[in-house]
């Protein structure tokens, strides 16, 4: 009997791993997003000369510099929103993972997926946006491609980037070192409240916070333990990686904690944890304590609300210390998340 059981139980469960679909929370940032990577990694990935292949960047050494190589496509709604639209963040984006592995951008491939009947005013503001991102930070789009397909087959406008540029020396997500602190480069999670406020008639200050990194990354670069933009799955997802490919503990505190108000009560309203807020133009890092005045003092001239917001001490995962003086866990974010943000 027991053995006819765990047949069917068998069969069930065979059964029931063929039916599996993929859930929009899948490519929300969150612990479905790691394990649909994860997945797809597994049955692509092989031995070659790249490295750091489990980022969001790949790296090939080539004499004494690296070449850096990243991918991303973007669905965003709504397209327009304060601050930006799909192609500014589109370009930001791409611009952000090559610097946030200690690169420096020096081209990038677009691709554009147009719904049939989407406006071409609209295309064009889109265009434009990207191209003055470009010029002002002086990284070309050197290739691309565009395709138009019929009504229907997407929603408005998808676009695809890649990404290349040249490092002397490669920030890991895996170096962050016990006596470390972190480092957040301005306030978080402006992005996604920009793009929610805009998506339910919530009326809003608060602008995107998409922005290109290279000048702060290039001036503090060399003093980073270990760096990382805090998009799909906002700074919880981020951090959560940075402690366990290092190894080690983070603790924030609550009193310093990255978060304009505005961003904290829309977080309390729809009930989403801010943690899970994506930024677009903002990284947090770990660095020796040694570097930390120095580090928050060059962030500043970009971004007055660059400071320190907690240490690196020996265990693993992310806890926050509140302002009572309990601890409390921040986890890898899971269930429901925002779709469609970046």
């Amino acid at each position: 009997m027991s053995r006819i059981t765990n047949k069917l139980r068998s069969l069930l469960l065979e059964k029931m791993e063929k039916n599996k679909t993929i859930e929009l929370e899948a490519g929300a940032g969150g612990k479905k997003s790691n394990d649909l990577i994860s997945q797809i990694k597994k049955n692509l990935m092989f031995q070659s000369r790249w490295k750091n292949t489990d980022d969001d960047g790949a790296t090939f050494t080539i004499g004494k510099e690296h070449l850096t190589f990243t991918a991303d496509a973007f669905i965003v709604d709504p397209l327009f929103f304060p601050g930006g639209d799909i192609g500014k963040i589109a370009i930001c984006g791409t611009i952000n993972d090559l610097s946030v592995m200690g690169a420096r951008p020096i081209g990038i491939a677009l691709s554009l997926v147009i719904e049939e009947g989407f406006p071409e005013k609209d295309l064009q503001k889109i265009i434009q946006s990207i191209g003055k991102i470009s010029k002002a930070t002086g990284v070309p789009i050197v290739t691309g491609d565009t395709k138009v397909t019929e009504k229907g087959k997407i929603d408005k406008l998808e676009i695809t980037t890649a990404g290349v540029g040249i490092a002397k020396k490669i920030i890991q997500n895996n170096g962050a070192r016990v006596g470390d602190v972190v480092v957040a480069s301005g306030n978080l999670g402006e992005h996604a409240v920009a793009l929610l406020a805009k998506r339910f008639n919530y009326q809003s200050k608060i602008k995107s916070d998409c922005r290109p990194l290279i000048l702060e990354l290039q001036a503090v670069g060399k003093y980073l333990t270990s760096c990382k933009d805090p998009t799909r799955g906002g700074s919880a997802a981020v951090l959560n990686e940075i402690a366990e490919k290092s190894k080690i503990k983070i603790l924030l505190e609550e009193e310093r904690l990255p978060f304009a108000k505005e961003v904290v009560a829309l977080s309390e309203l729809l009930g989403i944890d801010k943690f899970s807020f994506p930024s677009e133009g903002r990284f947090v890092a770990t660095t020796p304590q040694k570097y930390a005045s120095k580090v928050i003092k060059i962030l500043q001239k970009y971004n007055s609300e660059a400071k320190i917001i907690g240490t690196v001490q020996k265990g693993k995962g992310v806890y926050l210390k509140t302002s009572l003086g309990g601890t409390k866990i921040i986890d890898v974010p899971q269930g429901k998340l925002i779709p469609r943000i970046c």
